[in-house]
């Protein structure tokens, strides 16, 4: 009895203006933006970023997503609408948990997972630990190795956009990749092109920046630390050949923020792997492309029931 009241108090849930949505708190003791939506299976939405939340895939992608599946939209721990660990704990491990306890309180036997980009890491991660609690995985252009897919595809891609004759410095493996970064970033800004990384159109990258107003006081704790921590640099790729969930593995033959080869070694026995005609998000420029990939895994694996 003392067990169960301790796992009730540890995680509670605020639930704000609107009747699905949730501040869930987390055991130690961080308040975790939840947005419960849709019909069918729950499908926990982990964002990218590593600091870009989910409200932008409610807005754009939310009219596809919610007639498949009960989306819950999470902001992670530092960032959005949720709140910043005090200790300043963004270790994988931790994070894993906190899918677990919203999990949990939700009241969810299990869910499907869905990721993009940056948090192609979080969904292996959490898949290595946790496959009773997990249905199926829906990757949309995940990084499963984060130094792979800047040094591969997004620095040469830059270098290309920006017309730089001696790329020297930027192939140079001597050079902190950091320090190639922070070169390239003012140099893609001053010149305007730095939209062809992930867009098609660069109005589609006006439209993604503007919903970040439309959110007061955003937290972008997460944001500054992400890239730069140990358990996100690591290539999970090796864990992909023990994960037995099924797997969409959707990737754009244009998106050069991730690479559009870096589904090679991607080995997850029962995978649905998908090539579109696609850049980085293609939840704004190829909705409908997704929406077949989508299909196409749950009538494969038969997953898609609540």
């Amino acid at each position: 009895m003392k067990k169960l009241l301790f796992l009730v108090s540890a995680v509670m849930a605020i639930t704000l203006c609107n009747a699905n949505e949730y501040k869930v708190t987390t055991s130690d003791q961080v308040d975790l933006y939840v947005n419960v939506k849709g019909k069918g299976a729950p499908c926990l939405y982990i964002h990218g970023g590593p600091g870009s939340g989910s409200y932008w895939m409610e807005k754009f992608a939310g009219d596809i997503l919610e007639e498949r599946f009960t989306m819950v939209y999470l902001d992670l721990r530092g960032v959005g609408r949720s709140t910043s660990p005090k200790d300043g704990n963004y270790g994988m491990d931790r994070m894993i948990l906190d899918f677990e306890e919203v999990r949990k309180f939700l009241g969810f036997k299990d869910w499907i997972i869905m990721g993009h980009s940056f948090s192609g890491t979080m969904t292996t991660a959490y898949a290595m630990e946790h496959q009773n609690s997990i249905r199926g995985i829906m990757m949309f252009n995940c990084s499963l190795n984060l130094k792979e897919s800047i040094t591969e595809s997004w620095i040469p891609k830059a270098v290309e956009f920006l017309g730089i004759s001696d790329s020297h410095f930027y192939q140079d493996t001597t050079v902190a990749v950091q320090d190639k970064l922070n070169r390239l970033f003012p140099l893609l800004n001053d010149k305007g092109v730095m939209w062809k990384l992930a867009y098609a159109h660069k109005e589609n990258e006006t439209k993604m920046n503007a919903t970040y107003q439309e959110i007061p006081n955003w937290n972008h704790d997460f944001s500054a630390v992400g890239m730069v921590h140990k358990d996100y640099l690591i290539n999970f790729k090796m864990f992909t050949p023990a994960i037995k969930i099924p797997v969409l593995f959707f990737y754009g033959e244009n998106d050069w923020t991730i690479g559009p080869e870096h589904y090679k070694g991607v080995l997850f026995p029962n995978m649905v792997l998908w090539k579109s005609s696609s850049g980085h998000i293609p939840f704004m420029e190829n909705k409908d492309d997704l929406g077949t990939a989508m299909d196409v895994f749950l009538n494969t694996y038969k997953i898609n029931h609540p």
